[in-house]
């Protein structure tokens, strides 16, 4: 997935300079690519809607996904034929960050040394220091670019500015980042580092900030979020339930969390979606797969059984809650066994979203130098099918809404006019045409129509 970040960030310096970034990947890239607007945004550089013209472009890269850095690779093709093109108005610098980055920093200048800057995760802080060198070389045709992928010793967290505008009605905040579960199949603790949460007082002072300046819905985000453990002021340690709980005497509307691992689900998490009213109803907690085989070959350290506990114990704190979930299917040695028992396991829990992908190999991970590899036309006859069944169980849970009345926090203007877009307490995505005067707000909506992936309604 790519997410332009196009927002303006008012600042008081003069914006002279335009700033284009293409965000790859999750929640925490998006966060990021906000928070490299707000660094630049005192050098003069303001956002803009293309890359066209734009005196800095950043790719702001995802390692997860599929053919990840061959992506990233045509992107910068593209944009580096513009900056040739007789009369082109190409972008005058270009700089690529995240996780790519971080895993291939050295190959990028290597096979496209026309980019300026290359800079991993942990490094945003340094972003005005980077683009400082990276104009200074080129304004004197110095040949290379600026290359940082260094892990601090202190969380980049202690340097970030202050949010200086809002993030509209739905805001992020990272609670936590990095990861130590190394998943044989995951690159995030080779490009993320080692898990880190930040402090109780950080985090509820950036909270007030957001609500201050609009956000209705706070959504914490960390690779491994349930696994946060904060110092609070008196020395104590808070997990994400005890966050939370702070988090909504905020006067806050709305209170979401991704990414959890099952491993980290502990009973007060699970007891705030019972007890907290501005915790919506819906927990993305990916498994990866329903066979034990397969969890211990990529190293989840947990099981099927571990899984549909958590389960069960969520539905019984919060029955109207709804489950998200990750799958891999044609892991290494992926028997049609360990396939039908990941069919068995959603028929189980009936998600009401998902997100599937075919294994492919991340280089510098064990699970690439493992023997027992998929053949291609399995791995896609298996993720057909993975698909044909989430597709269905997301189908069915929206098919279940007709008819209904449901507060949505409408968050995103739509491509015709009076058109909004919003998410209801469950995560769906849900469009209205009657929306005129009410971005930013929450109404109730009568749903009237349903694809698999989105509601249609009036507001009542």
């Amino acid at each position: 997935m790519m997410i332009n970040v196009t927002a303006p960030v008012p600042s008081p310096a003069k914006k002279d300079k335009k700033l284009h970034i293409m965000t790859w990947g999750c929640q925490m890239n998006v966060y990021d690519s906000a928070k490299m607007a707000d660094l630049l945004s005192p050098l003069g550089f303001g956002l803009s809607d293309d890359a066209e013209g734009a005196d800095l472009v950043i790719l702001n890269t995802c390692h997860i996904r599929e053919k990840a850095s061959e992506k990233i690779f045509s992107e910068l093709g593209r944009l580096h034929k513009q900056q040739k093109e007789a009369n082109a108005a190409g972008p005058k610098m270009i700089g690529v960050a995240g996780c790519v980055a971080q895993a291939e920093g050295e190959q990028i200048l290597a096979r496209a040394p026309y980019v300026d800057m290359v800079f991993g995760p942990q490094t945003y802080h340094r972003l005005p220091e980077m683009v400082a060198k990276a104009m200074r070389a080129k304004g004197g045709q110095i040949g290379g670019g600026v290359i940082d992928t260094d892990f601090p010793a202190e969380s980049k967290f202690d340097h970030l500015p202050a949010q200086t505008a809002g993030q509209g009605p739905s805001a992020f905040l990272s609670v936590q980042e990095g990861c130590d579960k190394f998943c044989t199949f995951c690159v995030v603790p080779y490009t993320r580092g080692a898990e880190y949460s930040r402090p109780v007082n950080a985090i509820l002072a950036e909270a007030q900030r957001l609500i201050d300046s609009g956000a209705k819905e706070i959504s914490l985000l960390g690779q491994n979020v349930n696994a946060y453990h904060g110092i609070a002021d008196d020395g104590s340690t808070w997990g994400l339930g005890q966050l939370i709980a702070a988090v909504a005497t905020l006067n806050v509307e709305r209170i979401r969390y991704t990414t959890s691992h099952p491993r980290d689900m502990d009973d007060a998490l699970i007891a705030a979606h019972r007890d907290i009213p501005q915790l919506m109803p819906f927990m993305h907690l990916p498994v990866q797969s329903g066979s034990n085989i397969m969890l211990e070959a990529m190293n989840r350290k947990h099981t099927r059984d571990d899984y549909m506990r958590i389960i069960e114990k969520t539905r019984a704190a919060s029955p109207d809650i709804a489950f998200s979930s990750d799958f891999i299917v044609g892991f290494p040695n992926e028997s049609d066994k360990d396939f039908e028992s990941t069919l068995q396991l959603i028929r189980d829990v009936n998600f009401a979203q998902a997100y599937s992908f075919k294994y492919s190999e991340r280089p510098g991970t064990p699970a690439a130098n493992m023997a027992g590899q998929i053949p291609e036309d399995v791995k896609t006859a298996r993720l057909a099918a993975l698909q044909e069944l989430l597709f269905a169980q997301q189908r069915s849970f929206n098919e279940g809404f007709i008819g209904q009345t449901i507060p949505v926090l409408f968050d995103r203007h739509g491509k015709l006019d009076g058109q909004l877009l919003g998410r209801t307490p469950h995560m769906q995505s849900l469009y209205v045409q009657n929306g005129k005067d009410m971005f930013g707000q929450t109404a109730h909506v009568k749903i009237e129509k349903v694809t698999t992936n989105s509601l249609e309604g009036v507001i009542v």
